[in-house]
């Protein structure tokens, strides 16, 4: 019974298509890595250099955040949000 679970657990649950890469590591992520609260000065020296995934194509999170009039973010989703309105919320461009 043990080899049977095993063989079950080694098959992916979802099968990878094939496809064009996406440049860039979705704002999701790069929040998750991030303790709450946070002052934008700390994320800057944290994550700055991440590029991040925008409708518009890859952008480096430094350069968002100097869009950004907030300085401290109470929550992860305030920061998402405030990113959110610079870079723009839709499809993502894939690298060709």
């Amino acid at each position: 019974m043990a080899d049977d679970e095993s063989e079950e657990a080694e098959e992916p649950a979802v099968e990878l298509g094939e496809g064009p890469d996406v440049e860039g590591a979705p704002l999701a992520r790069v929040a998750s890595r991030l303790t709450w609260p946070q002052e934008k000065s700390r994320i800057v020296e944290k994550e700055g250099d991440a590029v991040i995934r925008t409708p518009d194509g890859p952008r480096e999170l430094r350069g968002v955040l100097d869009s950004i009039d907030v300085t401290y973010f109470d929550r992860r989703q305030t920061f998402v949000s405030a990113v959110g309105d610079v870079i723009g919320r839709g499809p993502v461009e894939t690298a060709e």
